[in-house]
């Protein structure tokens, strides 16, 4: 059935692939008013998460936030499609990294572990592979169809980025420091632990969540650089790439102060254009459950 499904999708996918973008972006248009008006995708979860992170907003402001965000998602999901055709000189030319420097200068001396959130357009990330010597890196979620994983695995890769889970990070980390490679690992860290296995609740845009510490956790151990990538989405199609350091050194940062520092990055870039964050997700569903420890 797995293949099944992968045989009869498979094709519907390259031929958006390699539609020219006036009609790509024009199918983005009709995928939209499928999504946001006919089948209301999600809906009540986005206007519920934009009503928690501002409170001050108007009515009027929300809905505004909640239609742009719709459509900025259509446009997500199909330029991840659109990376089965998109060369390399494409890509730089749609995903502009302004301070490639500070990366390449960090990892003369040390590894970096590269945090981000959902944001803006996160799966072009990988194509940051193509400016730096280190090896690449992205952590990723297995997919249930093996057929679709496979074949997730393969357009992430094209720039040069190898792909590993969540359980096979630390393994390689450590190999790669063991045999003195310098590499460069993606990691999105803006998940929502589980409440019951979370060890840390922070405030996040203003309301108190458990909060994902595997990055720092790593880093620290490890002594990984953490450097925060900040994508912004600057028209249709084009975004560009700001690398932020937060810490050259791991092991000599407290606890909480990397997953902290990337909390309050990770707020800023949201406050400054809310409508390209993932407001899908389902990430203040715990703000009830908070442990008195942490209240």
């Amino acid at each position: 059935m797995q293949l099944l499904v992968f045989i009869l999708v498979y094709p519907f996918l390259w031929l958006i692939s390699i539609l020219p973008y006036r009609l790509f972006y024009g199918f983005s248009n009709f995928v939209n008013f499928m999504v946001f008006h006919l089948i209301g995708y999600r809906k009540k979860v986005v206007k519920e998460n934009l009503r928690l992170a501002f409170p001050t907003k108007t009515n009027e402001e929300i809905t505004q936030i909640e239609r742009d965000f719709f459509k900025h998602m259509c446009d997500l999901f199909l330029e991840t499609v659109k990376t089965m055709n998109l060369s390399k000189e494409e890509v730089k030319k749609r995903y502009k990294v302004i301070n490639i420097e500070v990366l390449r200068d960090i990892l003369k001396h040390k590894s970096v572990l590269l945090v981000c959130s959902h944001y803006a357009n996160w799966e072009w990330n990988v194509s940051i592979n193509n400016y730096v010597d280190a090896k690449g890196y992205a952590v990723y979620q297995k997919i249930g169809n093996v057929y679709f994983d496979a074949f997730i695995k393969k357009v992430r890769a094209r720039w040069n980025t190898n792909l590993i889970t969540q359980q096979q990070t630390v393994k390689t980390v450590m190999r790669n420091q063991k045999e003195q490679i310098r590499s460069c690992y993606g990691m999105v860290s803006d998940q929502s632990p589980q409440a019951h296995m979370a060890t840390y609740w922070a405030e996040f845009m203003g309301v108190k969540v458990p909060i994902f510490n595997g990055a720092e956790s790593m880093a620290r151990k490890l002594d990984l650089a953490v450097v925060f990538l900040k994508v912004s989405k600057v028209k249709r199609g084009y975004y560009q790439a700001e690398f932020i350091p937060i810490t050259t050194s791991g092991k000599n940062t407290g606890p909480h102060e990397i997953t902290n520092k990337f909390l309050r990055l990770t707020e800023q870039q949201i406050r400054e254009k809310p409508e390209h964050y993932l407001w899908t997700h389902k990430r203040w569903k715990h703000r009830d459950k908070v442990p008195t420890e942490f209240l």
